[in-house]
């Protein structure tokens, strides 16, 4: 796989899984913790769904289903956060990787629309 963003959202998407088992299995919390595991997991599967997209406005759609998962993925996480369920250091590490995945995304939508206008 040389594709990045697919790299990084599987190995993002590893991280929500293994936040999720601790947060259902060691703070008995099953709401939140399913919120997170469908937001963080739904990105990298979106990504996944785009590479084989029929046209350019479907890859473009699917890329934006997964912008907007990052965007709620970065919520859940300051839910957690600020619920207490997360320490600083996981809520910075997870919260940077969100940030730096919905920054390249954003980046990937912006150029195929540009190459799509030529």
């Amino acid at each position: 796989m040389n594709n990045v963003i697919e790299e990084k959202t599987l190995v993002f998407a590893n991280s929500i899984v293994k936040l999720y088992k601790f947060l259902a299995f060691d703070k008995n919390e099953q709401v939140l913790s399913k919120q997170i595991l469908k937001s963080g997991t739904s990105i990298g599967a979106n990504v996944a769904e785009a590479q084989d997209a029929q046209s350019k406005n479907d890859f473009i759609s699917k890329m934006s289903i997964a912008l907007k998962e990052s965007n709620e993925t970065k919520y859940w996480l300051k839910v957690l956060k600020n619920g207490e369920f997360i320490s600083q250091e996981c809520f910075d590490n997870l919260y940077a990787e969100t940030c730096e995945i919905h920054d390249i995304i954003s980046s990937i939508i912006i150029t195929t629309k540009n190459k799509y206008k030529m």
